[in-house]
């Protein structure tokens, strides 16, 4: 008797869970987003109230959207672009998964009407160009060629952006008087854009003449 007053103890407890879980703040939403199921509650879908998943889940929603045979709502919609914009109203934070585009991210969140997601999606987006534009400089090389005694001079002096890259030693070319002298090239470099002082860009060029005509030499 006593067991038999215990299981309908739990039982009544059981469905009075249940019913506190489907007829409480925090209903359980099913959504078919693209043919993947995903699991919420109407509060978290209701974080921003002009979007669109807001109107969802309204007991008198303007939208006619369709439901598929387990109940779930069907949204045509990318689901891994999707997992980004619940894990959002679920926590508040921006995390992109492995192998998703940003821009991917701003586009599911301006179609659910996510207005500060879309602020911070496209902030996102603004530092990563930023990064890329500073690492992903363009530059301009040039190979110079400079006798032994010439060669600590022309590094020290380098100006307008220029900077040494590499040196190369191609022996011993020309003799000056008794003495032989080592000739190098010299790659230098500097960042694409920035103007060039008229007298070092005549001494660069002048250098660079040299070279050529060395070269249709050889």
């Amino acid at each position: 008797m006593a067991e038999n007053s215990e299981n309908t103890t739990n039982s009544v407890e059981k469905e009075s869970k249940q019913c506190s879980i489907k007829n409480g703040n925090k209903q359980w939403v099913k959504l078919n987003v693209g043919g993947t199921y995903f699991l919420t509650t109407k509060t978290t879908l209701a974080k921003d109230p002009n979007s669109f998943l807001y109107r969802l889940v309204q007991e008198s929603s303007d939208l006619d959207t369709d439901k598929d045979e387990s109940g779930a709502y069907l949204i045509d919609r990318d689901p891994n672009y999707f997992s980004p914009i619940l894990n959002y109203l679920r926590h508040g934070k921006l995390v992109i998964n492995k192998g998703l585009a940003e821009e991917g991210v701003l586009e599911e969140a301006e179609f659910y009407n996510i207005t500060e997601l879309i602020t911070l999606v496209k902030e996102r987006i603004g530092q990563r160009d930023n990064v890329c534009g500073k690492n992903g400089k363009k530059h301009v090389y040039r190979v110079l060629q400079c006798h032994e005694d010439e060669l600590t001079q022309m590094v020290s002096t380098m100006s307008d952006g220029w900077r040494f890259e590499q040196l190369v030693n191609i022996g011993s070319q020309y003799n000056y008087g008794q003495d032989e002298h080592a000739e190098f090239l010299c790659v230098v470099s500097r960042e694409y854009g920035i103007p060039e002082g008229t007298e070092v860009r005549g001494e660069r060029e002048d250098r660079a003449k040299v070279l050529q005509q060395k070269g249709s030499r050889m």
